[in-house]
């Protein structure tokens, strides 16, 4: 699995263009049964990918955090919402809540997620691949294959199936 999340950056790059591409085209005519496809997609590429073997999101990324998510954390912790944002929150450049530093503080040596049972939204939905309307969500997909190895390879199973 190492192997292949050194490679994905670069794999992803040389498929980029290609992948805007089909999604400038995908956006313009979904197909009738996108949502449903890429339900089925999701569903089998997780049959093979453990996320716990990889964890790349969590290392090299951050989530948003939503006042609910703040909330709903805070609460585990039994901290006040706004101790919660200042141990380990910041606001970026988009006005969003996000972790003050990468990795993410409560993944642990062993790829779990210390706070999983309440993690955020984003961690939830991540990598996005069934979320319904996925065509909306282009350019979040076109940054996620880079790194999601589930997402390179659910977007690549994606292309065959879906002559544009």
């Amino acid at each position: 699995m190492q192997d292949q999340i050194e490679k994905l950056p670069r794999l992803a790059k040389d498929k980029h263009n290609e992948n805007k591409s089909f999604f400038k085209k995908l956006k313009k005519k979904p197909p009738k049964q996108l949502d449903y496809l890429m339900q089925e997609l999701h569903v089998d590429e997780f049959e093979r990918t453990d996320c716990l073997e990889c964890a790349n999101c969590c290392k090299t990324t951050g989530p948003l955090f939503t006042d609910k998510d703040i909330q709903r954390i805070s609460k585990h912790f039994k901290l006040k919402e706004q101790k919660f944002i200042e141990t380990y929150l910041k606001i970026d450049e988009e006005n969003d809540y996000v972790l003050q530093s990468v990795p993410c503080i409560f993944l642990g040596a062993d790829n779990y997620c210390s706070i999983y049972e309440v993690r955020p939204k984003a961690c939830r939905e991540f990598p996005h691949t069934d979320r319904k309307k996925f065509h909306q969500i282009s350019n979040l997909t076109l940054k996620n294959v880079a790194i999601c190895p589930a997402a390179y390879n659910i977007v690549e199973e994606m292309k065959k199936r879906i002559k544009i």
